[in-house]
């Protein structure tokens, strides 16, 4: 099973100026630790259940690119940017740059969004759950028709492109790798299957988790796609699995058993004191599974 780090909490001893060392240092001690996956959140207020809406946050796509010159093989996402967030002519673009710069190691991570307060807050549009997976589906089309040979318009129900230029294209072939987030039954894991390469769910348990990927295959076989061609990973839910190794892996143990390939870890505290942790006493063995 792979590693990624999944950075949350800007709130880093020594306060802002301390955060670019940081973060720099963190994904370094990663990168040559074996993770091979680098993710952010994509919010602008620190969210409730982590802390105060007032603590640092950092825009994630300036953030990814600053990350870019920091590391040289691991993949660079969010995870998973809200597609309230930027129009999705603007967001193919974005990606296609971390792309480019980062020798082809770029991954768009993406949901319907959540998160009403910082939509409110920053006065950006928060349409009802129903139109917001509308736009989730159409911003999936006009992202894989950006990254495709088809430049021409894009005519939806939201949005209207009369031109779907994306030059330079990206460097990963095909195209950057598609992830969508979440876990819902009807709606999120029937896009899975028709559009992303990969899904993400929370390790809630792996009871729950097997449920979710057999609803997760049930969509493939109706949309005529081998499940097997998914990615499927997971964001975990532990404090610091250094704390207890065996443990962890053992639960880890369980996940792969059900095909999960990667497993998203998120530092508290201090995060290059817990990354560093980490990838000396858990990473290696988690290789093995």
């Amino acid at each position: 099973m792979d590693l990624g780090i999944h950075f949350v909490n800007f709130g880093v001893p020594g306060g802002p100026g301390a955060i670019a060392p940081t973060l720099g240092e963190t994904a370094r001690i990663a990168e040559q630790g074996g993770a091979t996956t680098f993710t952010l959140m994509d919010h602008w207020f620190q969210m409730e259940q982590m802390g105060s809406a007032a603590e640092p946050m950092l825009e994630g796509y300036t953030t990814l690119g600053f990350l870019a010159g920091q590391t040289q093989r691991m993949r660079l996402g969010l995870l998973v940017t809200g597609v309230t967030y930027r129009h999705p002519g603007l967001l193919a673009k974005i990606v296609t740059t971390l792309d480019v710069l980062s020798g082809g190691r770029a991954q768009l991570g993406i949901g319907a969004a959540w998160y009403e307060r910082e939509h409110r807050g920053l006065g950006v549009a928060y349409p009802p759950v129903a139109e917001r997976f509308e736009r989730l589906e159409e911003t999936l089309q006009i992202c894989l028709q950006m990254w495709s040979d088809d430049d021409g318009p894009y005519d939806g129900t939201h949005y209207q492109l009369a031109e779907t230029i994306c030059s330079p294209r990206p460097l990963s072939s095909p195209r950057p790798r598609l992830l969508v987030g979440g876990g819902g039954e009807r709606k999120t894991l029937r896009l899975v299957a028709r559009y992303a390469d990969a899904c993400n769910l929370f390790a809630s348990s792996p009871e729950e988790v097997a449920r979710k990927l057999e609803v997760l295959d049930r969509h493939c076989e109706a949309e005529g796609r081998d499940p097997a061609t998914v990615d499927r990973t997971i964001l975990a839910t532990v404090d610091d699995p250094a704390r207890d190794p065996d443990a962890f892996l053992a639960t880890m143990g369980r996940y792969a058993a059900l095909g999960v390939s990667t497993v998203e870890v998120m530092p508290m505290g201090d995060p290059v004191a817990f990354t560093t942790e980490l990838v000396e006493h858990v990473a290696p063995r988690l290789a093995e599974l």
